[in-house]
């Protein structure tokens, strides 16, 4: 049976200002400064000064924003990470493979342009027609950055029609993109999958024994190649474990993702510019914030003049007249002078924040050894400052810190606790650079399991499970045993 009832419930709700603030935390130096930027160009009550005095005025502004800083329901986004190279074999190709292949062997770099323009560039230098042309410039921009089409062409085609309003049918995009689109540079760009991919590039060789065997390798055997079904390889092409090993290095020098070639090369134009900057002297720990470009701001002092003139003449007919000004005049000083406590409250609450890590990994910061990382979640930081998680994680997830021994992304030194067999509380980041140099030294011929992993770090003292070391290894994008093999 039905029943109503009154409930009361405490709820916590963001103001715009506070959730305004969050964003702002969490802006990298980079950001931040062209946030300033913007702020100087879209706000003319806002000033740069060496120095600025809001005490003066706080009698002229009727309105104050109070900013505290209060746990968000929002913890920072996961990255996405591309379904289709995410499984085991593929991955474990790439892996293998970036190793092998040379980017001066298949592109020149040109600065300026993007991926896109690069290849509408070669794909104007075909003799098409206008309406091939343009359904051929409508199929590069389905080219994703990998170089791959991802999309069916059922569904190319429908929207050739609902966007160029040209009926087109899927065999003419499959002429298309076969002869003309696969045929650009990078070679292997506009392939539907990873096996297209490898075919295309194998095509462009020269042809000897070792080529069309790795062909029929790709094209008829291709699962039992991507999950390392060696000894059935042999079997099923009847040649030795010394040819096949030659076949398979072979293959493993052509590139998984063809389109990389290009972005990663523009995209290593960018630096990294830390946000904090720690530095050993005299075994002490110093923190500073770095600055860079962004400059310290006031309130003009003119918008508060004109403010205070139009406040001082109370006749009816003044105020009634100036009512729009007036409140224009608040809104942009009231607006101003949030945002200079705003930027006071960013760097306060980055300096508490990090501070409270710098202390927590006092010993790692002054010695540089990963093993005297601590273990620390948000939570130990967040009671320790008594901010809210959410703020912790802001912090963590988008800030890097340059340090003596190299600049990392805060977010690495946190780590879940581990208990050794003498009780002794260790990071899982030391349990991970362990388990990584035991794969390292592993017998590529017959790779460790998940299980004899387990084995060896309970040896050195460290009791984990053998799905810990599962867990682990995916974190560090390790491959399983199987994929891991080698001939």
């Amino acid at each position: 049976m039905l029943k109503q009832q009154l409930l009361q419930k405490g709820l916590h709700k963001l103001s715009p200002q506070q959730i305004k603030l969050m964003k702002l935390v969490q802006l990298s130096t980079l950001d931040f400064e062209q946030k300033v930027q913007q702020e100087l160009e879209e706000n003319p009550a806002l000033e740069e000064e060496n120095c600025s005095d809001l005490e003066e005025y706080s009698d002229i502004l009727e309105e104050e924003n109070k900013i505290d800083i209060t746990e968000d329901q929002n913890p920072s986004l996961d990255n996405i990470i591309d379904e289709y190279f995410s499984d085991d074999e593929i991955e474990d190709f790439q892996i293998n493979n970036q190793k092998n292949y040379s980017v001066k062997k298949h592109i020149s770099i040109i600065s300026g342009i993007s991926f896109q323009e690069y290849l509408k560039n070669q794909l104007h230098t075909f003799r098409l027609n206008e309406k091939d042309l343009l359904i051929a410039d409508f199929i590069l921009g389905n080219i994703d950055d990998d170089g791959y089409i991802r999309r069916k062409i059922t569904s190319i085609t429908d929207d050739i029609f609902l966007i160029l309003g040209k009926s087109v049918s899927t065999e003419k995009v499959e002429k298309l993109l076969v002869n003309y689109i696969q045929k650009l540079d990078p070679t292997g760009v506009g392939s539907r999958n990873l096996q297209e991919c490898l075919l295309i590039q194998l095509e462009k060789k020269k042809i000897n024994q070792e080529v069309l065997l790795s062909k029929k390798i790709i094209r008829d055997h291709f699962e039992s190649f991507i999950k390392k079904h060696y000894q059935k390889l042999q079997k099923k092409l009847g040649i030795t474990k010394k040819s096949l090993r030659k076949i398979i290095d072979k293959i493993r020098k052509l590139n998984p993702k063809p389109g990389k070639i290009y972005s990663d090369n523009t995209k290593n134009l960018n630096h990294i510019i830390p946000d904090f900057n720690i530095s050993v002297s005299d075994e002490k720990l110093e923190l500073t914030l770095n600055q860079r470009n962004i400059p310290e701001l006031k309130i003009s002092s003119l918008y508060l003049d004109m403010l205070k003139s139009y406040q001082s003449d109370q006749s009816e007919k003044n105020i009634k007249d100036n009512e729009g000004t007036i409140v224009f005049l608040k809104k942009k000083i009231n607006s101003a002078k949030w945002f200079v406590d705003a930027i006071k409250q960013r760097q306060n609450t980055l300096m508490l924040t990090m501070n409270a890590i710098m202390d927590y990994q006092k010993e790692y910061f002054l010695t540089g050894d990963p093993v005297k990382i601590k273990p620390m979640i948000l939570k130990n930081i967040s009671k320790k400052i008594g901010v809210g998680i959410s703020t912790v994680s802001r912090v963590a997830n988008s800030k890097y810190v340059n340090t003596p021994y190299g600049t990392f992304l805060i977010k690495s030194f946190f780590s879940e606790k581990m208990m050794n067999q003498e009780g002794k509380e260790i990071s899982s980041i030391e349990i991970k650079k362990l388990l990584k140099e035991s794969i390292d030294k592993e017998n590529k011929i017959k790779p460790l399991t998940d299980e004899k992993l387990s084995k060896i770090l309970r040896k050195k003292g460290y009791l984990v499970a053998r799905r810990t070391i599962a867990k682990y290894r995916d974190q560090m994008h390790l491959p399983v045993a199987r994929m891991r093999k080698n001939l």
